[in-house]
């Protein structure tokens, strides 16, 4: 009686619909209200002072996206705050988990659906977009649409999901110029969907509207063209091992839903399903999970412009996911599906919920709560406060020991202002930035009973050595801040 009232319970379609909220709210809503990190400032940066704004020519890259008219427009709604510039991106992945859903129905089998979801929610960074205020969200639904309307023109034959897959397939490269690889997902699946014979368009059909999209993009390739001339100068990863290759596509996640599935299906003796995957929906899954990692870090070993980096491979997320389902399609018993995803999808709350924490943060760097710490430990609001900037691209001779405020380079103190004058230095030590100290302690330091060193904790490190080497402050004692993440406040006082 108690297993076919579990086997019941588990086949409910309200118990998924359940589960599913339950890991929205937990994984995604929760997280809306902390602190931005970095580049989440700078988001806020450039939709207040516009992609013009000067300070940004040190960055040109990062306007250049269509996404800032979404949290622009998001402020004007809801005011400039954390909730209301993540909004629209748990929106997007929200849309993009529906997609993924529908995909796998059409690629893998009608029920795999939920499974593929919850897939994608076991993925901590999928999930991690939807409480970011930066592009990739939105990249990632763009992408989902472009794909799941590319299958469902070459279903059909008709010109308006043709249409519809063109609009979204222009968007991709203009949310953000690195996601030009995937444009060769969409290019496998055609060709191996049109040369198989199982597509309604023919090659007379498709090829215009390539050519279409292919116009389009001419202006966003030659932007991204020249701006790979200075892109040594943006790099913040080294050049790619192979056992970091590996580690981007993630590939023992896959092989662990085949393993687990193949255990249970030998374990309850499933029958194993009739049919295969056809050769073009392998295709689809296989290129979607491996094209971007491959294509990022061959890049990176040819220009020597390392670009291989965790947030740059998102949109590789759920062809992942779609891998792993169609690997467990292999061993698991079709009447399973459901079952399945109810069990997947209760593993994924309980172990990507961050139950220890009430409201878990978005990421690791809490610069609002350093920034009111500063605000009550200084007891005089003109104390000197040394900034050096998150960005890599704070370094002479762009950076000067007069760089102007408010600026990109500086966004963190826009976004969350502090008491105090305000020292800028640059993301890391120079021979210009040290001759820059020597002076300031020489001068401003020494005259004041107190000062702070306000960064992120590798910089600000740095520089509480530094300072705590100079004779001129011998006996002066540091206090720490915090904990605060990656966010260092250290606070020097002078003896009494």
């Amino acid at each position: 009686m108690s297993k076919d009232w579990l086997k019941s319970a588990l086949d409910r379609r309200w118990l998924l619909v359940l589960l599913l909220a339950l890991c929205i709210a937990r994984m995604w809503v929760a997280e809306l209200g902390s602190s931005f990190w970095v580049d989440e400032m700078g988001t806020e940066f450039v939709v207040l002072h516009g992609a013009n704004d000067p300070t940004l020519k040190v960055a040109p890259q990062v306007p250049q996206s269509i996404y800032y008219a979404v949290p622009a427009r998001a402020q004007a709604l809801f005011g400039a705050s954390e909730v209301g510039y993540r909004l629209p991106s748990l929106l997007f992945m929200g849309m993009a988990l529906v997609l993924v859903a529908l995909i796998a129905r059409r690629l893998i089998h009608p029920d795999a659906g939920w499974f593929a979801a919850f897939a994608c929610l076991l993925l901590r960074d999928f999930n991690y977009q939807a409480a970011d205020a930066r592009p990739y969200a939105l990249g990632t639904c763009m992408f989902c649409a472009g794909v799941f309307f590319l299958i469902r023109w070459l279903d059909s034959g008709r010109w308006l999901d043709a249409s519809l897959f063109a609009i979204f397939a222009a968007l991709v490269w203009r949310v953000h110029l690195i996601f030009w690889p995937m444009y060769l997902v969409f290019a496998i699946y055609t060709i191996v969907r049109l040369v198989r014979g199982e597509a309604r368009p023919g090659w007379l059909a498709v090829i215009p509207v390539y050519i279409l999209i292919g116009v389009t993009l001419l202006p966003v390739a030659a932007q991204a063209l020249e701006l790979n001339r200075e892109a040594s100068g943006h790099v913040v990863v080294a050049i790619p091992s192979l056992a970091l290759f590996t580690e981007g596509f993630k590939p023992t996640y896959v092989l662990l839903f085949w393993m687990v599935t193949a255990f249970i299906g030998s374990l309850l003796r499933w029958p194993r399903p009739d049919k295969v995957l056809p050769w073009a929906s392998v295709a689809l899954i296989l290129s979607w999970w491996l094209v971007d990692p491959v294509c990022l870090y061959l890049f990176s070993l040819i220009t020597k412009n390392s670009v291989y980096l965790g947030r740059y491979l998102y949109l590789s997320l759920p062809g992942m996911a779609l891998a792993a389902t169609a690997g467990t399609a292999i061993f698991l018993d079709t009447r399973e599906w459901r079952r399945a995803a109810a069990v997947l999808g209760l593993g994924v709350l309980l172990t990507q919920g961050h139950w220890n924490r009430l409201f878990p943060p978005h990421h690791n760097s809490d610069w609002r709560a350093a920034a009111q710490a500063i605000d009550s430990e200084l007891a005089s609001g003109d104390a000197p406060v040394i900034c050096p900037s998150p960005f890599i691209e704070a370094r002479p001779p762009v950076w000067q020991p007069d760089y102007p405020r408010p600026s990109f380079l500086y966004s963190h103190l826009a976004a969350y202002p502090v008491k105090g004058r305000i020292f800028p230095f640059p993301f890391e030590s120079s021979p210009e930035a040290e001759d820059f100290a020597r002076a300031l302690t020489q001068d401003a330091l020494v005259k004041s009973r107190e000062f702070v060193v306000y960064g992120g904790n590798r910089a600000a490190n740095f520089w509480r050595d530094w300072f705590s080497a100079q004779p001129a402050l011998e006996g002066w004692r540091v206090q720490r801040l915090g904990p605060f993440g990656d966010v260092e406040v250290l606070v020097f006082k002078k003896k009494s």
